[in-house]
C-alpha cells in the first residue's frame, strides 16, 4: 500500500453502479466491473457499525481507542469542517490486508503524463485500480511490455463518493485505522471531501481539493483537539513529507524540462535517456542526505527505489492546485462552507477556464 507519506492517488469506486451499467451496455471489460464491485461488496459484507465494535468484550482495548478518536474526528468533520453528515466512516470493516486497493498508474518513458482511462459515469482518470493485489502486478506487467513506465501501488482508502451510502457507506478500515493520529484525521477529511465537489475528468482538479481540505482539516483538529505528543508527531511527520515534496518537485520539474527539450530539439533517445537518469540519480542522492538528517526515518525508501515517471505523475496530482486552494480558503476568510461554494462555482466552469482561474486565485495571493 500506501506510499509513507507520498499520497498515493486514491480510487474512486462507482462499483456497482459502473457493472451494471456494463452489462446493460455491453462493455467490453466487464471482468474488470465484476472484480471491482465483488471486491466492495465484500468490504461491506465485513463492516459492521462502530457502536457494535465498541461495545464487543472480545474487541482488542487498542483496537477500541482507535475506533472511538475515529469517531471523534469524523464528527469534527460535521461539526467544524462542514463536510457531509451520512454514514459514511461510522462503520468499521478488517480487510485482512494490507491495503484497500492496489492502483496501476502508466506514464511514457518520456514524459510525465499519466495514462486516463475511462468509465461510465465515472468519467477519465488517470490509474485503474484493482481488490487484487496479483491482479494489479499482472495488469501492470502487462504494460510494461509496450514499453511503458508503470507503477503499482496499495492505497489505503478510497472514496465512493457518497453514491453508495444508501449501502452503509465507506467504512473505516484496518488499512488506515492505526495511522498517526493527524494522519488518521486526513485521511477521513480527504475521501469525505470527494462528497462534496467531484468533476468528471479531472483528476487533478478532485484530488488537489481534497488534499487541501486534510491539509487544513487536520491542523484544525489537532491545534483544538490533539495532544501536545499528537501535535509534535505530526509536525515531525509533517516536516519529513514537506522536505519529501520539495525534493520530489525539483525533480519532476526538471525531468518535465528534460522531455521538452527532447521535443523541441529532436534529441537522440540514448542523449535524452542519459539527462533523464542523471536526474533520476541525483534525486536518489539528495534523498539519501535528506535521510540522514532525519535520523535514519525510511519512511519514503520504498517509493524512491521504485520512483519512475508514473510514480512522479501520480504524486504531481495531489499538489498542482492545492496552492490556489489554499488561497481560495484565506479568500473566503477560512469559512468552510464558503470555500465548498466556491470551489463548487470553480467546478461549474468549463475545463479550459478552470486553470487559468486557479492560477490567478494563487497569483492574487501571491501578489497580495
Amino acid at each position: 500500500m500506501r506510499i509513507v507519506n507520498c499520497r498515493p492517488m486514491r480510487t474512486l469506486s462507482r462499483t456497482v453502479g459502473l457493472f451494471l451499467f456494463c452489462l446493460l451496455a455491453g462493455c467490453a471489460d466487464t471482468r474488470y466491473y465484476l472484480q471491482a464491485m465483488s471486491g466492495h461488496l465484500e468490504m461491506m459484507r465485513l463492516a459492521r457499525p462502530l457502536e457494535q465494535w465498541l461495545s464487543d468484550a472480545s474487541v482488542a482495548p487498542a483496537l477500541k481507542q482507535r475506533l472511538a478518536l475515529a469517531r471523534q474526528i469524523r464528527e469534527f468533520a460535521v461539526t467544524e469542517l462542514k463536510l457531509p453528515d451520512n454514514a459514511s466512516y461510522r462503520s468499521y470493516a478488517d480487510l485482512q490486508r494490507r491495503s484497500a486497493v492496489w492502483n496501476v498508474v502508466v506514464a511514457p518513458e518520456f514524459s510525465l503524463d499519466l495514462k486516463t482511462w475511462c468509465f461510465p459515469v465515472a468519467g477519465c482518470v488517470a490509474y485503474r485500480g484493482y481488490f487484487d493485489e496479483v491482479e494489479a502486478h499482472a495488469f501492470g506487467q502487462a504494460l510494461q511490455v509496450e514499453g511503458r513506465e508503470v507503477s503499482v501501488y496499495g492505497v489505503p482508502a478510497y472514496s465512493t463518493l457518497g453514491w453508495l451510502n444508501w449501502l452503509g457507506g465507506d467504512p473505516l478500515l484496518n488499512t488506515f485505522i492505526r495511522y498517526p493520529e493527524g494522519e488518521l484525521a486526513r485521511m477521513i477529511f480527504h475521501e469525505l471531501a470527494h462528497q462534496v465537489v467531484y468533476i468528471k475528468d479531472d483528476t487533478l482538479f478532485n484530488e488537489s481539493f481534497a488534499t487541501t481540505v486534510e491539509r487544513l482539516g487536520a491542523e484544525r483538529w489537532l491545534s483544538t483537539h490533539g495532544s501536545a505528543d499528537a501535535q509534535k508527531e505530526y509536525a515531525d511527520f509533517d516536516a519529513r513529507r514537506r522536505q519529501f515534496r520539495a525534493l520530489s518537485l525539483a525533480t519532476r520539474l526538471r525531468l518535465a524540462q528534460i522531455y521538452r527539450q527532447s521535443e523541441s530539439s529532436n534529441l537522440e533517445r540514448n542523449v535524452v535517456l542519459a539527462m533523464k537518469n542523471s536526474a533520476l540519480q541525483e534525486f536518489r542522492t539528495e534523498y539519501a542526505r535528506l535521510k540522514s538528517s532525519w535520523g535514519g526515518y525510511s519512511g519514503y525508501d520504498a517509493w524512491v527505489a521504485k520512483a519512475n515517471n508514473a510514480a512522479f505523475g501520480a504524486q504531481a496530482v495531489y499538489e498542482e492546485w492545492v496552492p490556489s486552494f489554499e488561497a481560495l480558503f484565506a479568500r473566503e476568510g477560512q469559512d468552510w462552507q464558503g470555500f465548498y461554494d466556491a470551489v463548487k462555482r470553480l467546478a461549474q466552469m468549463s475545463a479550459v477556464a478552470r486553470g487559468p482561474a486557479l492560477k490567478q486565485i494563487a497569483l492574487e495571493r501571491t501578489s497580495g
